[in-house]
């Protein structure tokens, strides 16, 4: 048959659902992401910290191999103390939870939407059944996938763990800590896309997307610290984003924050940030673009 005469007849397969129609961006981007040899070998290395915080838990509740190393429990107990609320947000939380979902974000997410608007792709992409919002929810679920799976996945396992071996007495006493690890997490969560997915909108050229994402971090750290250490105050502290990332987490908790900034202004400082965030992806994400 000749090609001019062949018909037009439009596709009558399967449709993809309206409402899970935009999960067909995550899926491309996070086989892209996970086809990194190197970023894969990254998530393999942050469950290896998670399992020894799970063998650290399971030594005190195993006498018999205590006793066979010689190891004195009351050690252990001392060091660790009964694995609460200060064990988890020590041990887990705060050197690892915060290193690990930054390290995502840094390497995943100024690819988000740069490269959309580099190559003029967007308009491409909303010319679709896609809504803007539906296209900077399918770009922020990668993230939060790849930081799930680094975070509060491993530590509600933890949390549960040892729950089974400390028994209800410790369940019914540190019930709280499960409910905070979610929390604590779905909040630095948000704040990581928000502004990297921004600085990806905004910084077409993904090493100095990251190397943006970086500079905001460490300037407002320094430039915080500095507020303080010249005022005698710690108001300053309101523009570090992980001193105030730190104030939310504590109270969630139940542990002393040494800050020195009160819970409301902490949530308010978070909350500004996510909302500048949001008018700034709202202003650049569109169908068209005004060249100057």
């Amino acid at each position: 048959m000749a090609v001019y005469e062949r018909t037009y007849r439009s596709y009558s397969g399967p449709q993809t659902p309206e409402r899970t129609r935009f999960l067909v961006l995550p899926r491309y981007a996070l086989s892209e992401a996970l086809g990194s040899k190197l970023f894969v070998l990254f998530l393999g290395i942050c469950w290896v910290w998670c399992l020894v915080l799970s063998v650290l838990i399971y030594l005190p509740h195993n006498l018999g191999f205590l006793e066979k190393f010689q190891v004195d429990p009351a050690m252990i107990s001392r060091f660790y103390g009964d694995y609460g609320a200060g064990f988890f947000f020590n041990w887990f939380m705060r050197p690892y939870g915060l290193a690990a979902s930054f390290i995502v974000a840094f390497v995943i997410g100024p690819a988000m939407i740069s490269a959309d608007l580099r190559n003029n792709a967007l308009p491409l992409y909303l010319s679709r059944p896609f809504s803007r919002i539906e296209y900077l929810t399918g770009k922020a679920t990668v993230l939060v996938v790849l930081i799930s799976v680094v975070t509060w996945v491993p530590g509600l396992l933890l949390f549960l763990l040892q729950a089974s071996l400390g028994g209800w007495s410790w369940l019914s006493a540190n019930w709280r800590i499960g409910p905070a690890i979610f929390v604590s997490f779905a909040i630095w969560t948000a704040v990581l896309s928000l502004l990297s997915l921004s600085l990806s909108a905004y910084v077409r050229w993904k090493p100095a997307a990251r190397a943006a994402l970086l500079f905001v971090f460490l300037v407002a750290a320094a430039l915080g610290a500095l507020i303080n250490f010249n005022l005698g105050t710690s108001w300053g502290s309101l523009i570090n984003i992980g001193d105030m990332v730190y104030v939310v987490w504590a109270r969630l908790f139940g542990v002393d924050a040494e800050v020195g900034v009160p819970l409301w202004a902490a949530w308010g400082a978070l909350l500004a940030l996510c909302a500048f965030c949001i008018v700034l992806l709202d202003r650049k994400v569109r169908a068209y673009e005004v060249v100057r």
